[in-house]
């Protein structure tokens, strides 16, 4: 057991909400290390542009567990840790990635991950439509009004927010996130097969 398998096994163990990791996953060993720790999904990215059979196969073999990250520049997916750019649009790929029969998109729009400058709805409403499973969006958010943009996008798919950078600047605060979009919030919405972070 690796010191970073060690370290997320005690996150697992130290928190009550479900532990997604990703970051350098391109084996069948690897995404079923993670989930024999106890981490509720496994997130893919280059690894989904490379070997999509892969990403199909462990689909299949872990249902509901396999998510697939995003990264897009100007609209076309990047890899290897946005280092290169393929030659595939994000809405393109979200179409594939349907089609792996993964549960869900982490949604990540390069140029305005931690800029603080919003989220770029128009590109977001227009990958959610493209695709008929949960999309949690990453990038720009700087505040509960952002969050709150997001949020009307729920019915098309947005199933949550990714927030970094606010939250280390303080620009929001965790507890007033959740008041605003977190549980309650909406009620009558029923959870997106459990990968919903606003209901």
């Amino acid at each position: 057991c690796t010191d970073t398998a060690r370290t997320i096994a005690s996150i697992v163990r130290a928190v009550s909400v479900p532990v997604q990791v990703g970051g350098g996953l391109r084996d069948h060993a690897s995404v079923s290390q993670l989930l024999d720790l106890g981490v509720e999904r496994v997130i893919l990215g280059t690894v989904a542009v490379e070997e999509p059979e892969l990403v199909r196969d462990l689909c299949a073999q872990f249902p509901a567990k396999i998510v697939v990250g995003i990264d897009a520049r100007r609209g076309w997916v990047a890899t290897h840790g946005w280092l290169e750019t393929s030659e595939v649009t994000a809405i393109e790929f979200a179409q594939q990635v349907l089609q792996m029969g993964a549960a869900g998109i982490i949604y990540t729009d390069i140029y305005r991950d931690g800029t603080l400058t919003g989220p770029n709805l128009e590109t977001l409403r227009e990958l959610v439509s493209s695709v008929s499973i949960p999309v949690i969006a990453s990038g720009g958010v700087s505040s509960i009004t952002d969050l709150l943009s997001l949020l009307a996008l729920e019915p098309l798919g947005v199933t949550g927010a990714i927030v970094g950078r606010a939250l280390y600047d303080g620009k929001i605060s965790l507890i007033e996130a959740i008041q605003a979009v977190g549980y309650g919030r909406w009620q009558d919405v029923p959870p997106n097969n459990g990968f919903s972070t606003f209901a």
